[in-house]
């Protein structure tokens, strides 16, 4: 429950009482500033609070988002201000003081105190949170004209529309803009009224997907038309749930993680279900589903990796000055190319269609060589656009992100130990390009993989070397230009060299090992990924080492290729996928259920 404190004279025919109460709010009754403070000494701690002048005039919508939010510890509009337990401490000094300030009458004693308590907020270096209301209405009148005026302006627009309008997310493609979102949105407001949360949507989804991959596995017509269809479905439940979130602002960290997560695991599940009715109809197309999720979360990487590389010390993404930059703002300017840019780099919902409408009407091999050469494209198309920012970036990175960037390279025990051997090395080129220390050894590694028989030794001499090379690579701070590309680099040299390893032993299995290997390593780094957006830090050291790290993975898998027999190895890489899998997800589910992170709602890129 949370508490509203109306401050000074109420208004005849005013419905902010029952505004406030339809959004939740336990209302109580201000007579001056004395007692306003006791009053909010009596609300319980734990508890949000709001202090609001009793003439404000203003949409519902306008309140519900200056005062409901829960990712903001304090927030406020003209002539109210809420704040979170997390800056209670904070309200109550402000409140005190005004308390102890002598006043000409009871009355006039609250009169703007919600805007007096909020510039004292701002004084006291608390981040005061004030939403974009764009056409919705929130004022305090100073007068009869004055509130005449602001009713008419409230009468004038419908704030249920605006709400529902801004429901839909402010950038996304064109596929889920132009045939999903319409109506999506409406399904969002179905769900809100009936209670349902974010988090409910989100699981519905996955269900979805994991049955439309079920039926893809039957590897029938019948059964991939089925599947094609209930992805689209799918995807539809996924836009409902963040639309959900947004109209009736319920974000939390949980259900960040969870929509982003459950994006992924319904993506890579379907890859599975299509690579096993592909198997029933005597078409092994394993190494391709495993070649399009290695794809797919590389480029997944790539933008993850460059956005936390342009971050500030308070997490905030600095802006982009380059010339690359100013010639995509210019396009952006040109109504037809925003589109096709959009729809150029694949993002969720042109792909997700698809592979829907690819499932129904022709073979999952097709499916995946229209996966593979259009998500190629995107990463090629991508990856060129952000190298050509970061080179003509001046601005320099931050000891944040130079940290969020050492957190998504995966270092194990192995690159440490040889990191802290290794940083003496100068910092000046080539050194100073930690990228390119990184490249060499990745690219030795997956080429020895490759060109050499199953069973060889000379790979896990490139193993050494690639474990060498990486901890070279993080053993001085990646605040270089292109230092962003180092995890990039380790990810496709890991889940590459895996993908070659287990087609290299040809023998009936190994790639779905692999395949399994590879999704719970990925997950792995997601995880990592969503820890750092959320605010909540890496995952453990202790978790990274017990996994091995990306090089000590490497060197596991290229050692069992050279010791074990293919039957041998393709158990080998089921027992570590498993083990990787159920040590990954125990502590991933552990920390987000009982996470203390402050709510988010990542819009993040439409990919």
């Amino acid at each position: 429950m949370s508490t509203a404190i109306l401050t000074g004279q109420p208004v005849p025919g005013s419905s902010l009482e029952g505004d406030l109460r339809s959004l939740g709010f336990d209302v109580r009754v201000a007579s001056d500033a004395g007692d306003a403070e006791t009053l909010l000494a009596q609300v319980p701690a734990g508890q949000r609070i709001a202090l609001v002048d009793a003439r404000f005039v203003g949409h519902v919508h306008a309140l519900r988002l200056g005062l409901t939010d829960p990712r903001f510890p304090a927030a406020a509009l003209p002539g109210a201000v809420t704040v979170q337990p997390a800056a209670r401490q904070a309200l109550t000094r402000a409140v005190a003081r005004e308390g102890s300030v002598p006043t000409g009458g009871t009355a006039l004693a609250v009169d703007d105190l919600a805007d007096r308590l909020t510039a004292a907020l701002d004084a006291d270096g608390v981040a005061v949170h004030r939403p974009e209301l764009g056409t919705l209405v929130a004022a305090v009148p100073a007068d009869p004209q004055a509130l005449d005026e602001a009713r008419q302006a409230v009468a004038a627009v419908d704030d249920e529309a605006v709400r529902l309008r801004t429901a839909v997310k402010s950038r996304d493609g064109f596929f889920t803009t132009h045939f999903i979102s319409p109506y999506s949105r409406y399904i969002a407001r179905w769900c809100a009224r009936r209670g349902l949360t974010p988090n409910q949507v989100t699981t519905a989804s996955l269900l979805t997907a994991l049955i439309a991959a079920g039926c893809a596995a039957t590897g029938t017509r019948g059964g991939f038309v089925a599947a094609g269809v209930l992805l689209i479905f799918s995807f539809v439940l996924d836009c409902t749930d963040g639309q959900l979130a947004r109209y009736s602002l319920q974000y939390s960290t949980l259900g960040a993680w969870l929509d982003a997560t459950f994006d992924r695991a319904k993506e890579y599940a379907y890859y599975a279900g299509l690579a096993l009715g592909a198997a029933r109809g005597g078409d092994d197309v394993w190494a391709l589903a495993l070649g399009a999720m290695v794809l797919q979360t590389c480029r997944h990487v790539v933008d993850f990796s460059f956005n936390e590389a342009n971050v500030n010390e308070q997490g905030v993404a600095a802006a982009n000055s380059s010339p690359t930059a100013a010639l995509s703002g210019r396009l952006d300017s040109v109504g037809w190319t925003v589109w096709v840019r959009r729809m150029i780099v694949l993002p969720i919902g042109e792909r997700w269609a698809m592979i829907a409408v690819l499932t129904a009407v022709t073979t999952p091999r097709i499916t995946f060589y229209a996966l593979l050469v259009g998500c190629a494209f995107a990463a090629t198309y991508t990856t060129a656009g952000r190298v050509l920012r970061s080179l003509t970036r001046k601005a320099r990175r931050t000891d944040r992100a130079a940290r969020a960037l050492a957190d998504l390279a995966d270092s194990g025990p192995v690159a440490e130990a040889s990191a802290r051997l290794l940083s003496k090395l100068p910092a000046k080129p080539p050194f100073s390009a930690r990228a390119f220390v990184a490249l060499p050894g990745a690219v030795i590694l997956v080429a020895a993989a490759w060109l050499e028989p199953y069973g060889s030794w000379l790979p896990v001499g490139a193993a050494a070397l690639y474990a060498i090379t990486s901890a070279a690579a993080v053993s001085l701070p990646l605040k270089g230009r292109l230092d962003w590309l180092v995890p990039p680099v380790f990810r496709a040299a890991e889940y590459c060299t895996v993908l070659v390893l287990a087609a290299k032993a040809n023998v009936n299995g190994a790639l779905p090992a692999a395949f399994g290997l590879v999704a719970a390593v990925a997950y792995h780094h997601y995880d990592t990924v969503y820890r750092i957006r959320g605010n909540a830090g890496a995952p453990p050291q202790w978790l990274v080492r017990a996994i091995g790290g990306h090089e000590g993975r490497t060197l596991l898998v290229i050692v069992l290729a050279a010791l074990l027999a293919p039957t041998e190895f393709k158990v080998a890489l089921t027992a570590v996928a498993v083990a990787v899998a159920l040590v990954v997800l125990a502590e991933s589910i552990r920390f987000w259920v009982s996470s203390q992170a402050p709510a988010v709602h990542d819009e993040g890129e439409p990919a």
